[in-house]
């Protein structure tokens, strides 16, 4: 069953543009398009269906991106908000990672970068491309993980110096030789131990820990 998004941007031509091409996505379909945050909220209390994925754009009129995430982590936490934006700078960038969003990409990104970030969205929880990641690595603030003194494994220690890499939970538990499922186990109790909630929180934690090469 293909995965359901719905692109929250205020110029039509490009929204429009967007559906067109994601519709030809093997895994993917639009469902609607909504033209700012307030739009998509109304959409919502019109009885619409709820996407999987929201393609959100930032500046926007009325409600922008960064209030229009925020509003979604507290109300729909199930939905995965890939940022869509033509920002690229670290405060935007942060921000909207910050208010909820699992993804960021720029405008100028390419048909297939898009798919297969979706994808990644799809089966990982979330996506940030190696000049996002940067960003995130040097910005990220996670002094309240490294204060608490926790017991961490042999092999959750190994699993941690995989979750800086790109292989998915899948391709982890292939290089640990594991299931799937106790790999996800791993990921559930570091979380739970440090106070986290996403995999690039415990790649930060990795990196600034010494568990992974910067």
């Amino acid at each position: 069953m293909k995965k359901t998004i719905v692109i929250v941007d205020d110029h039509l031509l490009i929204a429009k543009a967007l559906e067109g091409i994601i519709d030809n996505f093997k895994d993917f379909k639009v469902i609607y398009v909504a033209e700012n945050g307030k739009d998509l909220i109304d959409k919502f209390k019109e009885n619409n269906e709820i996407p999987d994925i929201i393609l959100m754009d930032i500046s926007m009129p009325i409600m922008d991106g960064f209030e229009s995430v925020l509003w979604l982590k507290k109300n729909h936490p199930k939905i995965k908000v890939m940022a869509l934006s033509m920002q690229g700078d670290d405060n935007s960038v942060i921000k909207m990672i910050k208010n909820g969003a699992k993804g960021y990409l720029l405008k100028n990104t390419h048909p297939k970068d898009l798919e297969e970030a979706l994808i990644r969205l799809k089966d990982d929880g979330f996506f940030y491309p190696e000049w996002a990641e940067k960003i995130i690595f040097s910005n990220i603030n996670n002094d309240k993980s490294n204060e608490k003194a926790v017991r961490i494994s042999d092999r959750e220690k190994e699993f941690l110096t995989y979750t800086v890499t790109e292989l998915s939970y899948k391709e982890i538990a292939e290089k640990m030789c594991c299931s799937p499922r106790t790999v996800e186990s791993y990921r559930d109790q570091l979380c739970e131990k440090l106070d986290l909630k996403t995999r690039v929180g415990l790649a930060v934690f990795a990196l600034k820990n010494g568990f992974a090469e910067s």
